[in-house]
């Protein structure tokens, strides 16, 4: 089966299911990541003495790299505004998720939860948009067959020490995939790609956090107890 990642930054996919991807992949599943941003605008271009375009430049190189280390069956970067998606309107936005989608054909997409894990607005418009489309498209493409909402449970949100984050309740979980410790040490790998960000990563302890089970919620889909796999029971 296929299965679409859209997320609006380089390292989301890293800081997130890396792992999952892994296991999916070496299951034989075809996995996308369409990434919205090339994450110019982070602060750490202060670092480097970047421009936000040089600093996007960077991490698209980056990105490149994770898709090798992945080996993601294909991967998009657009050049959207980083930290301004709040400001487009959210129909361009719709539109070019949409394409993509009908492009690839997955029966299932995959994306933020509600609350963005971190908060980040760029997160949240993510959210909005890919539901959105998700929504509209499901009922006029029978391929289309599930949301996948990528999140973290409360008691993982709560043990983050340098960073606020938000997480799910279990009754709010649908999906707990576990994965293998070579899953986790290609999540590690992925992570090591963003040079750039070696700091922010090591302070944020993910490595030590990335642990052998990961959580979705499914959007309108309840499933208790748990599905083990995000392709379970589909039609």
């Amino acid at each position: 089966m296929k299965i679409l990642y859209i997320y609006p930054h380089p390292d989301d996919e890293s800081f997130g299911p890396a792992h999952v991807i892994s296991r999916q992949l070496r299951q034989g599943h075809e996995v996308y990541l369409l990434t919205l941003t090339r994450g110019g605008a982070t602060r750490q271009r202060f670092k480097y003495g970047y421009s936000i375009e040089q600093m996007g430049a960077v991490r698209h190189q980056e990105m490149q790299q994770v898709a090798k280390v992945l080996n993601l069956t294909g991967m998009t970067v657009l050049d959207l505004p980083d930290s301004g998606l709040k400001e487009m309107d959210p129909r361009q936005i719709e539109a070019v998720v949409a394409d993509h989608i009908e492009r690839l054909q997955p029966q299932v997409i995959a994306t933020y939860a509600v609350h963005g894990i971190s908060g980040f607005h760029d997160h949240l418009v993510t959210h909005a948009v890919v539901k959105r489309v998700f929504v509209e498209m499901k009922e006029k493409r029978a391929y289309l067959k599930r949301l996948a909402l990528v999140t973290i449970t409360e008691e993982s949100a709560r043990q983050s020490r340098h960073f606020h984050l938000n997480g799910s309740l279990p009754a709010e979980i649908d999906c707990v995939v576990e994965v293998e410790d070579d899953d986790i040490a290609r999540c590690h790998a992925a992570l090591d790609c963003y040079t750039t960000f070696q700091e922010t990563i090591e302070k944020s302890g993910v490595k030590q956090h990335i642990g052998q089970q990961a959580v979705f919620e499914i959007f309108q889909e309840n499933f208790d107890p748990p599905l083990s796999d995000l392709f379970a029971e589909l039609d």
